[in-house]
């Protein structure tokens, strides 16, 4: 039985496979992601003031936002390797809602792009977050992880609506 499907990942026999990007040009290009954690006040003036217990939480979640870019082809089986060129991870603070924001900008010169790459730096960090402060705020939420923008390739650039 053959099958035809949008979805790249799949062969015509409906089999998961690796997509075979050799013949594709390497090029620039550039994936941005963001989530948002929210937690209670205290939690969030204690990441703040950097007082947590377990040392630095913004510095420690922003080095393993990099690390599971870079690694993100180990976690997520059908993901190319990549070399990248730049991983570049922020964090805004948003009193009203007393949460921390993260943007991963990812970057490569290659076949395929970076967005599962951005898109894992991301929960990585919040996940970090989550992890160092959890004695003192269980109930943190991760939540609002997208794509919000990719540039370069086939498929040209994307921007989600605001």
């Amino acid at each position: 039985m053959t099958m035809t499907s949008p979805l790249t990942h799949f062969d015509a026999q409906g089999q998961a496979h690796m997509v075979d990007v050799a013949a594709k040009p390497a090029t620039h290009r550039v994936a941005l992601a963001q989530g948002r954690i929210t937690m209670h006040p205290a939690t969030l003036a204690i990441i703040l003031a950097g007082s947590a217990k377990k040392g630095d939480v913004l510095g420690i979640a922003r080095i393993a936002g990099i690390m599971a870019a870079k690694r993100t082809s180990d976690l997520i089986p059908l993901c190319h390797p990549l070399a990248l060129t730049r991983v570049a991870i922020e964090f805004k603070s948003e009193a009203t809602d007393t949460s921390i924001v993260c943007q991963a900008t990812v970057e490569t010169v290659g076949p395929t792009g970076v967005e599962m790459e951005a898109l894992t730096a991301v929960q990585v960090a919040l996940l970090t977050i989550y992890d160092m402060c959890k004695a003192a705020d269980r109930g943190m939420t991760i939540t609002d992880v997208k794509l919000l923008e990719k540039h370069g390739g086939k498929s040209g650039s994307y921007r989600v609506a605001d």
